[in-house]
C-alpha cells in the first residue's frame, strides 16, 4: 500500500521509511512562524531556563495583528518582541511595515514544496498551497521549538477533494471552500490532511490556491495540501533561488474519504453569522443590509483580490450607507496594486485604503463594528465578537461578492 503526501513528508522528516496513520513522530520543522504573540511565547521560553534559542534560522517573526500598535498593551508587546529578536539574533524579523505573516512567509520564498512549516497561528495551513506540510500550533509548543527545535505530530488520515468543472466568471476559490465547509461542517475534516486535486484546482492561480489551504482549518483540518505543479515552481522561482523536492501522494495510497465537487454547479456562497459552516448562496441573502465591507486579510488580500474589487467598482460609487475598507496583505501587494491602478479606482469609488496587516479581522483596532452593525468580509472567520463587538454580525464572502455588495448596500451576488 502506498503512502499519502502527509505520511511521506512526516516519515522523511522523522528519518523513517514508512509511517502509519495515528503514529507519533518527532521532527524538526523547516520553518517556525510567530507574530504579535511572540511576546507571550518568549516569556514561556524563559521558563525553560535556556538562554539561546535552538536555531535562529528556523524562526520567522512578523508583527501584523495590530500594526501600528493601537494601545499601550500592544505597544508594550511589540517592544518585548523587538528586544527578544535583537537578543536572540533572529534575522527573519518583519516589523509593522511589511504585512500579514502568512503572506510574508510565502511571498519571501521562506517555504516551498516538501518542507514542513509550523506557526503559532491557525491559518499557517496556507503554506500547503505551495506543496508544503504546514499547520498551526500552540504557544507552549512554539516555546519548546525555540528551546529544542523539535515538535511531535500524530500522523493524520487524508481526505481527498477532487474538484472538476469549468469555473463560472462570478465564482472564486473562496466560494468553493465556503461551499465545502458548509457541506461537511466545521469538524468535517477534523485532524485530517486535506488534499485538493483535479482539473479545476490546476486551473487556479497561486492566490486562489492559498485561499483553499488557508481555510482548510475552518473545517477542522490539520493541513491543506495542493500538489505542486509548474505554476507553483514558477511562482516560487520569482521569489527565491531555493531548490525544492516536491512530495506527492502515491497512486495506490489509502484515503479516509474522497469527496467530489463540480465548480460549474456551485453558486457564489456566503457564510452567515456566527460560524463559518453556516453557508448559503448569496442570492438567499439579498435582503440583508450592510454597514461595512472588508477586502483583505491573509485569505483574500492579494493583488488578484484587489483587482477583482476594482473590476466591480471601476467608474462607480459605493453605497452611501457603506464603509469599504481595503487592507492589502503585504506592502509589496500594496505597491503593485498602486502601480496597476487598482488603488486609485477603489479610492475613487469611496474605499478607504488601510496599511497592510490583519486590521479588523480579529477586532484589534481599525474597522471595529458597533452593536447591530453588519459587515461582509473576505476574511476567514465570522465568530461572535470577531470584529470587536459581540452584538455585530459578520458575513464571509469572495472579493467579487463583497465589492458588489458595497455598491448596492446589501448582500448581492456578483
Amino acid at each position: 500500500m502506498g503512502q499519502t503526501f502527509v505520511q511521506k513528508i512526516l516519515a522523511a522528516k522523522a528519518g523513517l521509511d514508512h509511517v502509519e496513520v495515528g503514529q507519533i513522530v518527532e521532527i524538526v520543522p523547516d520553518v517556525a512562524l510567530s507574530h504579535d504573540n511572540t511576546a507571550a511565547i518568549s516569556k514561556k521560553f524563559e521558563t525553560l531556563g535556556i538562554e539561546k534559542i535552538y536555531d535562529q534560522n528556523l524562526h520567522i517573526i512578523v508583527l501584523d495583528h495590530c500594526v501600528p500598535a493601537a494601545s499601550e498593551k500592544y505597544a508594550s508587546n511589540h517592544k518585548v518582541i523587538r528586544e527578544f529578536v535583537k537578543n536572540q539574533e533572529i534575522e527573519k524579523f518583519y516589523d509593522i511595515n511589511n504585512g500579514v505573516c502568512h503572506q510574508i512567509v510565502l511571498e519571501k520564498g521562506h517555504i516551498g514544496p516538501g518542507m514542513v512549516g509550523v506557526g503559532s497561528d491557525s491559518h499557517t495551513t496556507m503554506y500547503g498551497a505551495v506543496g508544503a506540510f504546514s499547520t498551526g500550533i500552540g504557544r507552549s509548543e512554539m516555546a519548546v521549538i525555540f528551546g529544542t527545535g523539535k515538535i511531535w505530530f500524530k500522523v493524520p488520515p487524508t481526505i481527498k477533494f477532487e474538484i472538476t468543472g469549468e469555473w463560472p466568471d462570478n465564482l472564486t476559490s473562496k466560494d468553493l471552500i465556503l461551499h465545502i465547509i458548509g457541506d461537511i461542517g466545521s469538524d468535517g475534516a477534523f485532524y485530517s490532511s486535506c488534499e485538493f486535486t483535479g482539473p479545476a484546482i490546476s486551473a487556479l492561480n497561486m492566490s486562489d490556491r492559498m485561499v483553499l489551504s488557508n481555510m482548510s482549518v475552518e473545517m477542522g483540518a490539520k493541513n491543506g495540501y495542493i500538489p505542486p505543479d509548474e505554476k507553483t515552481l514558477l511562482w516560487l522561482s520569482e521569489r527565491t533561488d531555493k531548490k525544492f523536492k516536491a512530495v506527492y501522494s502515491d497512486e495506490d495510497c489509502k484515503y479516509s474519504k474522497v469527496l467530489k465537487y463540480d465548480v460549474s454547479k456551485i453558486k457564489p456562497t456566503v457564510a452567515r453569522p456566527h460560524t463559518v459552516d453556516n453557508c448559503v448562496t448569496a442570492d438567499e441573502l439579498s435582503d440583508v443590509k450592510i454597514n461595512q465591507a472588508l477586502i483583505g486579510t491573509c485569505t483574500n488580500g492579494r493583488v488578484e483580490d484587489i483587482e477583482m474589487a476594482a473590476s466591480v467598482l471601476k467608474g462607480k460609487k459605493i453605497h452611501p450607507d457603506v464603509r469599504l475598507l481595503v487592507f492589502p496583505a503585504s506592502m509589496d501587494i500594496y505597491k503593485e496594486s498602486i502601480k496597476l491602478g487598482y488603488i486609485e479606482i477603489l479610492i475613487d469609488a469611496g474605499a478607504v485604503i488601510m496599511n497592510p496587516g490583519c486590521g479588523p479581522c480579529l477586532g484589534a483596532h481599525e474597522g471595529t463594528l458597533a452593536p447591530e452593525e453588519v459587515c461582509i468580509s473576505t476574511a476567514n472567520r465570522n465568530f461572535k465578537g470577531r470584529m470587536g463587538c459581540k452584538e455585530a454580525s459578520v458575513y464571509l464572502a469572495s472579493p467579487l461578492t463583497v465589492a458588489t455588495s458595497a455598491l448596492t448596500g446589501k448582500i448581492t451576488s456578483p
